[in-house]
């Protein structure tokens, strides 16, 4: 069979990595070619339930794209920034703050980041279905390519991890792929994502913080990496690291829908954004992202029929009778984000309260 071919795009080059010597976290690589066998499966579960129990975050190689695939994905995730004007982008802003989706574009400078300094980022964000809504010019003749890698993410990627967490509480492994139907209703998507040098007033004002400290609040984020050193994770000693890149490798870590559902065995890991250093800054950073979300009608509730709960007990952030659905979750963590007055707390911890759960951020 002939090779198929692609609409010709700009090739995106990113910055060269950096050559400055970082303290990195040490974080799990978890080889998922060796998911397909019984043994395999059982070491990645033990390899998977550590990272999440120890660090929250992990890195995957082998997860079947090829480096060509993946630099084909960065040229398409270039291209609702470089080839879009910003007038035709606005026709494709996403109303967060009213609809809690980020379906479409969120544009610099929307969420408040700190001392009055607002964000220098943007994102273009494509349902599962991308017939949903309507698209950028330039995105239109991409939108096969960007099917094809949402159900490589959610069927290649996400399962698999879904399959492994549920195997490390002793439970069924198909129980959380059975909330993560690729064609039901709920706001999965695949996220293109651009931070924009800041000036310096502005580093100043917010220390160098591009994005403060969070946890996600889906189930399963898929950060396809790239070599602009700037996320940083909270590690269980307090300290900041910083994540590093390897070629075409996935880090993954989980959100609090995940935390709500495990009953705390799976905890979502405080992470942030900083100034990338010194050799890297004045480079744009690219991200490609496949945020996972529950369908929208799963109540979050943690699995107690797990022995491990059984055995080391439940970590609970609300009784179960008032445990939030995904849809509800997710719209009211969407909406508040960046745009909501925070209390200020000790050690720099900002709360707020969404859906009667207590939130923080780190800054």
């Amino acid at each position: 069979m002939p090779a198929p071919t692609f609409p010709p795009i700009p090739h995106y080059v990113p910055a060269p990595v950096t050559s400055e010597s970082l303290e990195y976290a040490d974080l799990a690589v978890i080889d998922l070619s060796k998911i397909i066998t019984s043994e395999g499966r059982a070491e990645l579960t033990q390899q998977v339930c550590k990272a999440m129990k120890e660090q929250g975050f992990f890195y995957v190689i082998n997860h079947g794209y090829t480096q060509a695939q993946n630099d084909r994905i960065f040229d398409i995730a270039d291209i609702p920034f470089s080839l879009v004007s910003d007038e035709e982008k606005r026709a494709y802003l996403g109303n967060v703050k009213h609809t809690g989706t980020y379906q479409g574009y969120k544009l610099r400078q929307y969420w408040h980041i700190d001392a009055g300094v607002r964000d220098q980022i943007e994102h273009y964000n494509i349902t599962r279905d991308v017939t949903k809504r309507q698209h950028p010019k330039a995105m239109r003749p991409l939108l096969p390519e960007v099917e094809a890698f949402a159900k490589f993410n959610h069927h290649n990627v996400l399962h698999p991890i879904l399959r492994l967490l549920a195997l490390g509480m002793e439970l069924p492994e198909d129980t959380f792929v059975n909330l993560h139907n690729y064609s039901a209703e709920g706001d999965t998507w695949v996220r293109m994502m651009k931070y924009f040098p800041r000036s310096e007033e502005d580093e100043i004002k917010t220390n160098n913080v591009w994005l403060k400290g969070h946890k996600d609040y889906g189930t399963v984020t898929i950060l396809w990496s790239q070599p602009v050193a700037a996320l940083q994770i909270m590690c269980a000693d307090g300290k900041w690291r910083w994540i590093k890149h390897i070629d075409n490798a996935l880090v993954i870590n989980v959100g609090e829908a995940m935390e709500f559902l495990s009953g705390g065995f799976y905890k979502g890991t405080i992470h942030r954004v900083v100034q990338p250093p010194q050799d890297q800054r004045g480079y744009p950073r690219l991200g490609a992202f496949y945020f996972a979300m529950t369908d929208d009608d799963v109540r979050l509730v943690p699995f107690t029929e797990s022995p491990v709960l059984q055995k080391y007990g439940i970590e609970r952030r609300f009784e179960d009778a008032d445990a939030p659905t995904m849809e509800v979750w997710r719209k009211s963590r969407s909406s508040a984000y960046g745009q909501s007055k925070l209390q200020k707390k000790e050690n720099g911890i900002e709360e707020e309260i969404i859906s009667g759960i207590v939130v923080k951020h780190y800054n």
